[in-house]
């Protein structure tokens, strides 16, 4: 960072598609008007930090109101308000430092502050975010003073910079100790980096090379994902929706994480089921590894994400998919779920979790999560497990997953399954992923995935065998 004070992580890239923009083409040369780009971001910003809307959603209802925007402006306010979500607690603490008055401003003052702080930790120059912002006298000299508080932050105890620095609660940041050890700042630096933009090539249409050559046909450069043999990551500005290739099912965006646990599963053209569908991500690759042959249940407790999975199957020419609308609980789960007791070959429990795997996308997301929270999701994912393993048949396969990284939300919960069922096993994923991959994604028989290892959201997986 040029003349700025040096953010205590790595600052992200730009990320291309938070949210989508309605605008097709950018053109990067429009000036950006700023006036207008600010007071889109505090309205964003606003519904997601005081009213706890999802910062998705709370994006995409700002811009669909803000029609007056350019495309360039659209992105604008979106990397800001993202980047700001990213940093957030380093970002306070900075400005309690730099402005004496800053917790008695009001909450308007303090969010132009905020925003401007931001873009100054991710490079942009002192006099020109101060302009831009209509920043003046205590305020203006508030973003010069951001490199003494930074190197207030620094001098901190470890045991206390580093929960500041990584824009984590305290409580997470503990966890991030236990779980990544020496690496843990690696790590969460890693987790308030903007994702890569990942499609799945639809083997249905083509493997990804084809793909690959279809979107170069539309201008949009793609490279292979390191690690997935179906990914390719797309090299563009360009929103993936308005594409061709996307509207005539060449790909789904589909992180390479959650492609590598997809593969995990291996499902024969028997019968298979995705027991936590939701939108059908990995619903539809498992519908390639059938060849379109046999049933593939695909269930989910969410009627509108079971209705989405079906649009999404009908443009990516899947055929051989089963959705089905399941309670939530009860004894009405058990009912609905009576005549595939002992039938499936695979059955896939991708598991609703706390999403710590997921902060690159959701950085929001860390704000809301608590203790309890994470309890009862550990709960949940007991129950899952206990009741969908009543629906793999004698030598069929369990396959958990999260996109969390605690342990106690993945190894203890299979822990706990295997305690209680001596016929299931585990089956180290390196013999479905062969050597050399499974090398790459854990030292041990399960995947595990993070950011800063493997450039992929974090995520676990395992494959539990039942007995014949």
């Amino acid at each position: 960072m040029k003349k700025n004070p040096r953010p205590p992580a790595r600052a992200s890239q730009p990320r291309r598609h938070e949210p989508p923009t309605s605008e097709a083409a950018p053109r990067p040369n429009r000036p950006v008007r700023e006036d207008l780009v600010l007071q889109a971001c505090l309205e964003a910003y606003g519904f997601v930090r005081h009213e706890g809307r999802l910062a998705d959603r709370a994006l995409d209802f700002t811009l669909r109101h803000k029609r007056n925007l350019y495309s360039n402006e659209r992105r604008a306010v979106a990397e800001r308000v993202y980047a700001l979500l990213r940093r957030q607690r380093t970002v306070d603490f900075l400005l309690e430092h730099a402005h004496r008055d800053f917790s008695r401003l009001d909450k308007t003052r303090q969010d132009v502050l905020r925003l401007a702080a931001s873009r100054i930790l991710h490079g942009e120059a002192v006099d020109a975010v101060a302009r831009t912002s209509a920043l003046t006298g205590s305020d203006a000299g508030a973003l010069s003073a951001l490199p003494e508080a930074a190197r207030k932050l620094e001098s901190l105890p470890r045991e206390k910079r580093f929960p500041i620095a990584a824009s984590l609660p305290d409580f997470l940041a503990e966890r991030f100790r236990e779980v990544f050890g020496a690496d843990a700042e690696r790590a969460a630096e890693a987790m308030n980096e903007r994702a890569p933009l990942t499609a799945r090539a639809n083997g249905f249409k083509g493997d990804r090379e084809k793909l690959r050559a279809q979107l170069e046909q539309e201008g949009v450069l793609a490279t292979p994902t390191p690690l997935s043999p179906l990914g390719l990551i797309l090299d563009t500005r360009a929103n993936a929706f308005t594409l061709e290739a996307f509207r005539e099912g060449w790909f789904e965006l589909q992180d390479e994480g959650s492609q590598l646990l997809g593969m995990l599963v291996d499902a024969p053209p028997t019968r298979v089921v995705d027991a936590c569908a939701g939108a059908g991500g990995k619903t539809l690759q498992l519908a390639v590894q059938m060849k379109n042959r046999g049933d593939l249940h695909a269930l989910d407790v969410d009627e509108g994400r079971i209705d989405e999975l079906r649009k999404r199957a009908r443009r990516a020419g899947v055929h051989n998919v089963r959705t089905q609308v399941i309670p939530a609980e009860g004894a009405e789960v058990d009912e609905a779920l009576a005549a595939l007791k002992g039938k499936a070959d695979r059955v896939l429990v991708d598991a609703p979790c706390s999403g710590t795997g997921t902060f690159r996308r959701k950085p929001d997301a860390r704000y809301r999560l608590t203790p309890e929270m994470i309890q009862d999701h550990v709960a949940r994912q007991k129950r899952l497990l206990e009741r969908f393993s009543q629906l793999v048949k004698p030598g069929g396969r369990l396959i958990y997953g999260t996109c969390s990284v605690l342990r106690e939300e993945n190894e203890a919960v299979v822990e706990d399954f295997l305690s209680r069922h001596p016929d299931y096993s585990v089956r180290p994923v390196a013999e479905e992923l062969g050597p050399e991959l499974g090398a790459k994604v854990g030292p041990g028989p399960f995947l595990r995935l993070a950011p800063h290892l493997h450039g992929t959201d974090g995520f676990f997986g395992a494959i539990l065998v039942r007995s014949k």
